[in-house]
């Protein structure tokens, strides 16, 4: 790759519009890993995002950053990527996440991003500038990775109503209740783990691109250390709009079917980090909240609501890379 020579300024500038992103991001999908601790009235909303966050930051110690190398590396060709490319690809990321939040559509943070990414170096140099393997194993898991999601909720859920047939429902709402703290504290675990290291994968471009980093080198402790940070931050703030969305308009929760998502979408995002997957928080607990709802019979989902979803999922790739391209035309004349 080409050393590309930028300004302290322009290096400053993307790192805080990525760590703004990355804010951002556990802002929008602090519903992920809240919304079934908040509708089940586990947590009041205040203490809960304070325990997403806490455990969203957590995450910093427990995994390894293999989602973090596929977005720096294994998306676009990083021999491609300038200033202007990060510029438009961040813009267009965090322009899909503001209106997606403002009308409380449950939309993906990581998708915006890759798809922030692909508009950008499409619009600079073509389709040969994508990492093929990469981009379509994303793709991939816009659709797997619901379905995982879906599985394990529901097969949790299966597992828990036989377990519990013949114990009285104030004493498994009683030990549900604590146990949906844990439950959901996996989850965010498993946010933080998936979802801050797509903002590390991004920050480690910009100090490629700016001769600072190799793709041969390790990833620095402090790029860590802040996107975690960021990221909890964001979480602590909340995103009540899709909240309401999350947990109580797709189907209603109780501490048992609440634990039962939340667990499922853990599973789903734990696998995911440990292959390197950049997939969605937002599809994996959609898909384990409707795989819970299932198991009371297909009527007691509303899948009108799910269906909006979806197309919100597939349309975040294409119009965040839309926006990118446009900001990436931007970025040249200002940066």
């Amino acid at each position: 790759m080409d050393n590309l020579t930028i300004g302290y300024g322009v290096l400053i500038t993307l790192i805080v519009v990525a760590l703004l992103f990355d804010f951002m991001n556990g802002f929008h999908d602090a519903a992920n890993s809240i919304a079934t601790i908040v509708s089940t009235r586990v947590l009041k909303p205040q203490h809960a995002v304070l325990w997403a966050a806490a455990f969203n930051f957590l995450a910093y110690f427990l995994f390894h950053l293999k989602v973090a190398s596929t977005i720096g590396t294994g998306t676009i060709n990083p021999g491609i990527v300038d200033h202007y490319v990060i510029f438009g690809a961040l813009i267009g990321a965090i322009s899909w996440n503001i209106i997606t939040w403002y009308y409380g559509i449950p939309s993906s943070s990581s998708h915006a991003l890759v798809g922030g990414l692909v508009g950008a170096a499409v619009i600079k140099a073509g389709f040969g500038s994508l990492v093929a393997s990469g981009v379509l194993k994303i793709i991939a898991f816009i659709f797997i990775a619901p379905l995982l999601g879906f599985v394990f909720g529901g097969t949790m859920m299966v597992i828990i109503s036989w377990l519990c047939r013949n114990t009285a429902p104030q004493k498994v709402d009683k030990t549900f209740r604590r146990l949906q703290l844990l439950s959901a504290a996996a989850y965010s675990l498993g946010h933080g783990g998936n979802d801050a290291q797509k903002t590390i994968g991004i920050i480690w471009l910009i100090l490629i691109t700016a001769g600072l980093s190799t793709t041969e080198s390790e990833i620095p402790g402090w790029v860590v250390l802040a996107c975690y940070t960021a990221m909890g931050l964001g979480t602590m703030f909340g995103g009540w709009r899709i909240v309401k969305t999350m947990g109580n308009r797709i189907t209603k929760l109780n501490q048992p079917r609440g634990f039962s998502a939340n667990s499922g979408g853990a599973f789903t995002l734990f696998i995911a980090s440990a292959f390197g997957i950049p997939v969605s928080t937002t599809h994996t607990i959609t898909g384990a909240i409707a795989g819970v709802g299932t198991t009371r019979g297909t009527k007691q989902v509303r899948w009108g609501v799910a269906g909006g979803i979806v197309w919100a999922w597939i349309l975040t790739i294409p119009c965040s890379a839309i926006m990118a391209a446009m900001a990436w035309y931007v970025g040249r004349l200002v940066l």
